[in-house]
């Protein structure tokens, strides 16, 4: 799986649990299952490859989301 499951930080501040990754029924496309650890605590899909991004901040490529602690998954394979 290319993303650890786990806390991760919004170059924005938020945490947000992620579960896993999971697959677009339709389009096949990986998507990231997570939730907002803020608020409402909603729950979130983002395609892979938008959640990998960088961004920058300040003239600084930082990640967009960034692991603070990998967690074992509760959807795994079996």
């Amino acid at each position: 799986m290319p993303l650890q499951p786990g806390l991760y930080q919004h170059y924005k501040g938020p945490q947000y649990r992620v579960f896993n990754v999971a697959r677009h029924s339709e389009t096949e496309e990986d998507v990231v299952f997570y939730q907002a650890l803020y608020g409402e605590c909603g729950f979130w899909v983002r395609p892979l490859s938008m959640f990998l991004q960088t961004v920058t901040v300040d003239g600084t490529q930082v990640p967009r989301f960034a692991l603070i602690q990998a967690e074992t998954s509760l959807f795994s394979r079996p």
